[in-house]
């Protein structure tokens, strides 16, 4: 072979290598990575947003999920062994319980609902009950955890599932009657909390929104 076309030949590979080699190290730039260097590419922490405690105060309505409405009777500090603890005392009328909540455990609270959620659950309360397929056993349990999760949307949802809009007591189970009241009970109380009304006027509110008057009319 001629050494011209030779050299022309390792002339272009050479230049094809210059070529790839910046290519290479702009892209590694633009990560902020040195060939050679131990040093790692910034990596920027996004700062988690502190979450703020909420401060209840004396005679402040809170939910607790598993028992529902109560209202802070008082707040108490203890000490045990060397550790001084502060500890809200609520009062959960409808059980007839008192509970004993840790301010440093008060994620188990949340304050009671605002208008506007209180009108979203009538709005469900309205709409027609979701018909599932499933085994009652399963659908008991899921009924169940719903009304102990605290939201109450989902409590608004078991009582419209649960609503029989009959005056036949047949049509519904024992066990189907009793998840329905304890949910009608839980949503009824904190109903008359928020709007701060009687509970007669509260249960003629939940009863309109579910078509139940018209069978209490029937009945009658």
């Amino acid at each position: 072979m001629p050494k011209k076309k030779k050299s022309k030949k390792i002339k272009k590979a050479k230049k094809l290598k210059k070529q790839k080699t910046k290519a290479q190290t702009k892209t590694l730039e633009k990560k902020s990575i040195i060939p050679g260097s131990d040093e790692k590419p910034e990596i920027k922490k996004i700062k988690k947003q502190p979450t703020e405690k909420k401060i209840y105060n004396l005679k402040d309505y809170v939910v607790y999920p598993k028992h529902g409405v109560g209202k802070i009777t008082s707040i108490e500090k203890a000490t045990i062994g060397d550790i001084d603890i502060q500890f809200y005392k609520i009062l959960v009328e409808k059980e007839k319980l008192t509970l004993t909540v840790p301010i440093n455990q008060q994620s188990k609270l949340r304050p009671i609902s605002s208008i506007n959620q209180i009108n979203k659950c009538i709005s469900i309360l309205k709409t027609k009950p979701k018909i599932k397929r499933t085994m009652w056993s399963r659908r008991a349990q899921e009924y169940d955890q719903k009304i102990n999760s605290g939201k109450i949307y989902e409590l608004a949802e078991v009582v419209k599932d649960l609503n029989k809009n009959t005056d036949i007591i047949a049509d519904q189970s024992y066990s189907e009657r009793q998840l329905f009241e304890k949910a009608y009970e839980r949503l009824k109380s904190e109903f008359e909390a928020v709007l701060n009304i009687s509970p007669e006027d509260v249960q003629k509110k939940m009863d309109k929104a579910l078509g139940r008057t018209k069978v209490l009319e029937a009945t009658e």
